[in-house]
């Protein structure tokens, strides 16, 4: 089976071939560091991180970079307001990043360039650019000269006059053509700036993105990826810049999740229209928002509401509570001849799980569709639920087989970064907490204490924690719905 991407260059599904075998070079647009982080920025960073572990799954050999924007209009701006520098904005959101990917599972990329620890390769960027004649000079600044650039216009699939048409522009009689855009910024007072050839100044936003690419990984790269709302005109004017400059094309695919959206409009900062990732993570907890995310196919665009968030975390919970079940019943050692229909589930269960795997690789080599993945997962548990009645006596058979599904789950979690031990959320001690008192309660039981032992059920009962008693002991788990209840 081959890898299937969409590439919104050629606007259509293509085999994915690297440029060199199994190794694959990605660059994907990263944050400005000027405010806290929504459920937008979110989707991005777990959707290329899942495409980035799948390719791993697959054999390649990935190199993943993303990039702080720590130099912007937005940045200084709000620097100014809170009376700091630009660099202690950037730290600050930087600290605040890190641990909020690490709660969603997010692996660090393999190195952050920062915008503002790359000006030599900026300005060596833009000289190489100039030289060339595609970028010009008007006091201080410097403009790139999209007439230069015949494929302008390609990855948005726009002509030039249709961007002559439809730009609503601010007359600007430093350029040359309305549609040109910014390489360099001359110094403005009370501004950052860097010493270059054309004088003191700031880098535009657009040729910092190309400048870290190229740095870390070469003139050409394997995926280029960040949102819709990055095509135009960031992607296209780094492929212009880029490829103006090395006369190679510079990405072979370039891949962009569908926007996430807040009563369909979209989510973001500059227009209040925003749900904060840390509000979402404190409520829903980091698994259930990852989950949430991948839920619908990458491409696709996705609303938020916060019933589908508390969907999310019931349908994820149901996975999570048949794989604690299945491992239960494994440790049991209770023999059972099974009924005829009962034997056909096993059966057919074990058919389910010996296709697993290839069913989710076939879902994911077709543009990483993890909708169909979740759909088999579901169909998995559905089946193994009709098996394990509760408290039902089993054979070796039928446990192995609940084993086995288990195992086929994890597996894929493992890639996804999802369907982890849930009682984690909850943190060591308190979990050990709650093992302490189911022990103690199982004490009450033996001397027949039944009236406080029952208490201690109630009480662990109201905080969500479901206890089921078995012939050897009793476990605990989180009550489906517990996630939500939580959020309440």
């Amino acid at each position: 089976m081959a890898l299937v991407v969409y590439n919104t260059l050629t606007g259509k599904k293509e085999e994915f071939i690297p440029l060199k075998d199994k190794e694959v070079k990605m660059y994907v647009c990263g944050v400005t560091l000027y405010d806290q982080l929504h459920l937008g920025h979110a989707r991005a960073a777990v959707i290329f991180d899942f495409i980035r572990r799948y390719l791993e799954y697959r054999g390649y050999r990935v190199k993943y970079i993303t990039n702080f924007t720590d130099v912007d209009d937005k940045m200084i701006d709000r620097a100014k307001a809170l009376g700091i520098s630009i660099f202690e904005l950037a730290n600050k959101f930087i600290e605040e990043y890190t641990e909020q990917m690490k709660i969603l599972g997010v692996r660090r990329a393999d190195e952050y360039p920062r915008a503002t620890e790359c000006m030599n390769e900026i300005i060596d960027l833009i000289k190489r650019l100039e030289e060339k004649g595609f970028a010009y000079r008007r006091n201080g600044d410097i403009f790139f000269r999209i007439k230069k650039f015949p494929q302008y216009g390609a990855l948005s699939h726009q002509n030039l006059e249709e961007l002559y048409a439809g730009a609503r522009l601010e007359i600007d009689e430093r350029k040359i053509d309305a549609v040109d855009f910014a390489l360099w910024k001359k110094e403005r007072e009370g501004e950052p700036s860097w010493d270059s050839p054309w004088g003191k100044g700031r880098p535009g936003w657009h040729i910092e993105c190309s400048a870290m690419a190229m740095k870390l990984l070469g003139d050409q790269i394997d995926i280029h990826g960040g949102g819709r709302d990055l095509i135009f005109p960031h992607h296209e004017n780094e492929i212009a810049q880029s490829e103006a400059a090395t006369s190679k094309r510079f990405a072979r695919y370039w891949i962009h999740n569908g926007l996430l959206t807040m009563r369909t409009q979209k989510m973001a900062k500059s227009t209040g229209n925003v749900f904060n990732l840390s509000q979402a993570l404190e409520r829903f907890g980091g698994e259930t928002v990852r989950y949430y995310l991948l839920s619908a196919h990458y491409r696709s665009p996705l609303d938020y509401r916060e019933e589908t968030l508390r969907e999310a975390a019931s349908s994820l919970e149901r996975i999570q509570n048949f794989l604690q079940r299945a491992q239960e019943i494994q440790e049991e050692e209770r023999e059972a001849a099974l009924s005829r229909n009962e034997e056909e589930r096993v059966q057919a269960l074990a058919q389910r799980a010996g296709r697993m795997e290839h069913d989710f690789v076939l879902a994911m080599d077709d543009d990483f569709s993890t909708p169909l993945v979740f759909s088999s997962v579901f169909e998995a548990v559905k089946m193994a639920n009709l098996l394990m009645r509760k408290g039902a006596p089993l054979n070796k058979d039928a446990r192995d087989t609940l084993l086995r599904v288990r195992k086929e789950i994890e597996k894929i979690g493992e890639v996804l970064s999802l369907f982890g031990d849930e009682k984690k959320d909850l943190g060591k001690d308190a979990s050990q907490f709650i093992d302490l008192l189911v022990d103690l309660r199982d004490k009450l039981r033996e001397k027949k204490e039944w009236k406080l032992a029952d208490e201690i059920r109630k009480k662990l009962s109201a905080l969500g924690i479901e206890l089921e008693d078995t012939r050897t002991r009793t476990v605990w788990r989180l009550k489906e719905q517990s996630s939500s209840a939580r959020g309440r």
